[in-house]
């Protein structure tokens, strides 16, 4: 997503805060993909804002976000948010913000791409567009079938929480608790 979203002319008149900006990356109307984000989790996102900004307040925004929706994060990956500040802020704005997150929801949207997809493949709609160019028909298969495993990967994250394996005391008496590797090992966390 990227905040804000106006007219070149609104902006002359309107001067928006860090908290403002950073509302505006998490709402939807502002995300440049059609999808609901409260119907997945982010595994990692990316913050980069533009302008004359003090990291501190865009930590604290960041922060009051993933508190008020803990359930918008996977619990599993920490230090999953990274901030980026660069202080020459765009043109004509004095601040700008972009947000890129990787999230579950966007399997959402893969399924929707890929229905619409196999609707026409039956059909075989401009196939021969494709195979004139020298691709097979069964490289369409093949690319669904990684989509597929794709939203079932994601599907996966979804779902996955922290689980608790051996509780050990340690010297000082403090419990310790291990998190399963496995349920952790194919994040797809490097996709966005």
């Amino acid at each position: 997503s990227i905040a804000p979203v106006s007219s070149a002319l609104s902006m002359q008149y309107e001067s928006l805060s860090v908290q403002e900006i950073i509302q505006q990356l998490f709402d939807r109307k502002n995300m440049m993909v059609d999808l609901d984000p409260a119907s997945g989790k982010y595994l990692t996102a990316s913050c980069i804002m533009r302008g004359k900004v003090s990291t501190h307040d865009v930590e604290e925004q960041l922060y009051k976000i993933r508190e008020k929706n803990p359930d918008a994060f996977v619990p599993w990956i920490p230090n999953n948010m990274q901030l980026a500040v660069c202080d020459i802020p765009p043109k004509g704005l004095n601040l700008s913000g972009t947000f890129i997150g990787n999230s579950t929801s966007i399997m959402d949207l893969f399924q929707r791409v890929n229905s619409q997809f196999l609707s026409m493949f039956k059909r075989k709609a401009f196939l021969h567009l494709y195979t004139e160019e020298g691709m097979e028909e069964s490289e369409f298969s093949e690319a669904t079938a990684d989509l597929i495993d794709l939203v079932n990967e994601y599907r996966q994250y979804d779902k996955a929480s922290p689980e608790v394996d051996d509780e050990q005391p340690d010297q000082e008496g403090e419990l310790l608790t291990e998190v399963h590797e496995d349920s952790l090992a194919h994040s797809p966390t490097n996709q966005v």
